[in-house]
């Protein structure tokens, strides 16, 4: 086990809770659970793939660097302008030094930018294409601002705790549908030539703890302890995608894992990211994550922001003395010039930073982020992640209502519009002033405008026709009873730094429930950072239909009013579970807090394995208010067709054939094996898309486990057919002993349909 640096006075007093490593066999996984075995030395880049020119060229120029020069790559420095983080310059190689910047939604911090829909929202799209799309024309407003490297996509947190501060930023409690997405996004920021920091690496699922604290006494972080069978199937799984990917740097997170910082674990960094993923591109740390000084950078860390005080001179001196390699510190440099070159930052990029000033309200040259060719993308992103739950008595579409009531605090824009919601303090459970767009922290945007539901309503009352009366403070309003029908708006907030208070509130509940006490067709719409009950009012007989409309982005209220009015067809799906009672979300509700007055080593043990979110309610039989995958149309899909034909000669062997070792991992875990179709059926009477999902009861596993999904227009009246390809991977599990991907023998089974527990096609196959 690594020794827990940056501690003082700790570890002379006091043993860990877990028993050091025995002489056992190290893939067990009781080895595992708790302790991190050790893997040195850090592997060097090797150059495969499409990552040879960049390796090629990025050797000659750090073989003509200096020792010191080397080391300037490897950490942040600050800079004149409003970057998150800076590499410094080598003015006599023309390297101009990196300009790092928040976050996975839209550029954070400066003028002239977008605030693109969030990660929960893309997630709650289901739409691969529309992910590509938007991270590409995102990535392009980076560019044009001077930023290298965007700090995002996030896929740790997973969502494991409920109540998580930071699952908004992610897209999906599913890890292959988290992979989908992110790979998609990776590719189109990368595409626009800037390069992405996918994090937080890795079993970073909470943010009580997040970070050591002095209290009188130093307590640790949290540590996340965590099964090595667990660690492949769940929370490595998206981060192999967003490495197959291409993503140039990964971020290493705050928390310990298995009793060792994230930023200075051997085992995660050396041993999965670099040798078995096959990892090209650099770690860089969370801001203030680093806990050690050359014992980290052999751990297989490679940068550090925004700065250091143990790296700089000690690395040199660490080499001269023998307790660092030269080559190590080569590996560092090189691997980080080599993701410049890999995305042609060397021939196509602006200096770095220069569309960032320090001050946006002090005169400057504005540089324009922001293109009109992205309008599309913005609109149809917030459009996409709205999540239709409950649509009764034709409540909606709303047909040129004569007269129309808007009520709640999140319907009216900020009294001004200002990067506020990022560092609160706190974290309250709404946001009780305005409407919800971003959640808060390092994941927050900044809009060049706002599109709130109130003014786009009345846009939309002017186009019909419509008298329109709101009333958007008072918490028991009066409703003029010749309201065709009420809209009302609440949110449920989030920020990094805390996790959430809770699953509801009990103002934003009253106030549902009195306004839908005086008027016989409520709707609610709810701007939720995260899983949100409404168990206390979702039957309510006046409650004719719900949306969960997540976080949009600056095109919000524009959004929201199409899919009102029909103007655009409902189609996102739920990417966790709702569940009736919070209760039903057993331990893994709450984040673990510290045991005792003084827990100096907080323990999170992830004894529930693969068992979060559906995979846990299917497991102990809890039926859930809105099940993972649901989501409502203005139309019906029928299924039908359902084919299953494996490919020949591949499941010949129970593990994949032997191959070096590409981006991703071994490239035959993405061999096809069995591939399958549906047919899908418009019952309805408008067009509509449909998310076709593909389950899979792979034997000795979870009940189901999503392993395909699919959305495709269908044109009213008529049927497309719908392919899924399953991979090696797909239809595996982890095994422990072998430390490889093994199909199970036995009989496989198949579920397709419209969310995890509506699947009206069965089959099954076997190997």
């Amino acid at each position: 086990m690594h020794a827990i640096v940056g501690l003082t006075g700790i570890l002379a007093c006091l043993s860990l809770s877990y028993a050091a490593p025995t002489q056992q066999n190290i893939t067990s996984d009781s080895y595992f659970f708790g302790q991190s075995p050790p893997v040195y030395p850090s592997p060097e880049g090797t150059g495969s793939g499409s990552w040879a020119p960049a390796y090629e060229k990025a050797r000659i120029l750090v073989a003509s660097l200096t020792p010191e020069e080397k080391v300037n790559l490897t950490a942040g420095v600050n800079a004149d302008n409003s970057c998150s983080g800076n590499i410094p310059p080598i003015p006599r190689l023309n390297f101009p030094g990196l300009c790092v910047s928040d976050a996975g939604n839209g550029l954070r911090g400066t003028d002239h930018v977008s605030a693109w829909s969030s990660g929960i929202h893309a997630g709650a799209s289901w739409n691969k294409a529309l992910a590509h799309d938007r991270g590409l024309h995102m990535g392009r407003e980076f560019h044009k601002k001077g930023v290298n490297v965007l700090l995002g996509p996030v896929v740790g947190p997973l969502g494991r705790v409920a109540e998580g501060g930071r699952n908004w930023e992610g897209f999906s409690t599913d890890p292959y549908h988290s992979g989908l997405l992110v790979y998609e996004t990776i590719r189109g920021i990368q595409a626009a030539g800037v390069g992405t920091s996918t994090k937080h690496y890795i079993a970073n699922e909470q943010e009580t703890n997040r970070n050591p604290e002095s209290v009188g006494v130093d307590i640790a972080a949290a540590s996340s302890n965590i099964d090595d069978k667990t660690m492949h199937e769940l929370y490595l799984w998206p981060f192999q995608d967003a490495v197959r990917a291409g993503s140039v740097s990964i971020m290493c997170s705050y928390q310990r894992i298995n009793n060792s910082y994230g930023c200075q674990n051997s085992k995660t960094l050396n041993g999965l990211l670099k040798t078995e993923l096959g990892f090209q591109g650099y770690v860089m740390t969370d801001w203030g994550a680093q806990h050690g000084g050359i014992a980290v950078a052999n751990a297989g860390l490679d940068m550090v922001m925004p700065s250091t005080s143990t790296w700089g001179s000690n690395l040199t001196t660490a080499i001269a003395n023998g307790s660092m390699e030269a080559s190590r510190l080569d590996d560092m440099a090189t691997r980080i010039i080599a993701s410049w070159y890999q995305l042609n930052q060397d021939t196509d990029f602006p200096s770095p930073g220069v569309g960032m000033p320090k001050d946006i309200y002090a005169p400057h040259d504005a540089v324009i982020g922001k293109s009109a060719d992205s309008k599309p993308v913005l609109l149809q992103s917030a459009i996409e992640g709205h999540v239709l739950v409950k649509n009764t008595k034709n409540a909606l579409p709303l047909q040129s209502p004569t007269l129309l009531s808007v009520f709640g605090y999140d319907a009216k824009g900020p009294e001004h519009l200002t990067n506020a919601l990022e560092w609160l303090g706190y974290s309250p459970a709404i946001q009780p002033n305005h409407t919800l767009w971003v959640g808060g922290g390092s994941g927050g945007n900044s809009p060049a405008y706002l599109s709130a539901p109130l003014d786009a309503l009345q846009a939309q009352a002017f186009e019909d026709g419509t008298s329109i009366l709101w009333d958007v403070s008072s918490e028991d309003p009066d409703v003029d009873p010749n309201s065709d029908a009420c809209v009302v708006f609440i949110n449920s907030y989030a920020t990094e730094g805390y996790d959430r208070p809770g699953l509801v509130d009990q103002e934003s509940d009253a106030l549902v429930v009195n306004i839908a006490d005086k008027c016989n067709n409520t709707i609610v719409v709810i701007h939720n950072a995260g899983i949100r009950l409404v168990n206390n009012w979702i039957d309510h007989e006046n409650v004719t239909a719900v949306i969960f409309a997540h976080l949009p982005g600056q095109d919000s209220g524009r959004a929201v009013v199409e899919l009102l009015y029909g103007l655009s067809n409902p189609s996102g799906k739920l990417p966790y579970t709702v569940a009736k009672r919070v209760e039903d979300y057993g331990a893994l509700l709450h984040p673990t807090q510290p045991e005792g007055q003084y827990g100096l080593f907080p323990q999170s043990d992830f004894t529930e394995g693969v068992y979060i979110d559906y995979r846990a309610f299917d497991q102990q039989g809890i039926a859930p208010q809105f099940e993972f995958g649901f989501g409502l149309s203005y139309t019906t899909f029928d299924y039908s067709g359902l084919s299953i034909n494996q490919v020949s000669n591949a499941t010949t062997t129970p593990y994949p054939p032997s191959a070096a070792i590409e981006e991703g991992g071994n490239p035959h875990l993405w061999d096809t094996v069995v591939r399958v179709s549906v047919d899908v059926k418009n019952s309805g009477s408008v067009d509509g898309d449909e998310v076709a999902q593909l389950y899979l009861g792979i034997p000795n596993g979870p009940i189901r486990q999503l392993r395909g999904f699919e959305k495709v227009n269908v044109p009213a009246g008529q049927s497309v057919t719908v392919e899924f390809a399953l991979g090696r991977r797909d239809l595996s599990t982890w095994d422990v002993q072998a430390q490889g991907w093994l199909l199970q023998s036995g009989t496989y089974q198949v579920y397709v349909g419209r969310s995890s527990r509506d699947l009206p096609l069965q089959g099954q196959f076997y190997i």
